[in-house]
């Protein structure tokens, strides 16, 4: 495959990413707690950054935004956690 197929497809990738993501976070969260709130966002950003750190390294985006969110999830548990 071309460098240009990679870089389109890895593009691509990215920005179905960040649809989701936007499409997530700006759904409502009104009947959610604060602990779930943070949960929520936390797994957004983490797969937001993962994919987009995994894209811009040799790794790939849909490995890195399965990590990020994880992440993200278990940062935002524990700051829901601390703030009760």
């Amino acid at each position: 495959m071309t460098k240009y197929g990679q870089v389109s497809f890895k593009k691509s990738v990215l920005r179905g990413i960040i649809i989701i993501f936007c499409m997530v976070f700006l759904s409502s969260c009104s009947t959610m707690t604060p602990t779930q709130q943070r949960v929520l966002s936390g797994a957004g950003i983490g797969a937001v950054g993962g994919a987009i750190v995994g894209g811009l390294t040799a790794g790939s985006p849909a490995t890195g935004a399965a990590v990020g969110a994880a992440v993200g999830a278990g940062l935002g548990a524990a700051a829901g956690a601390l703030t009760k």
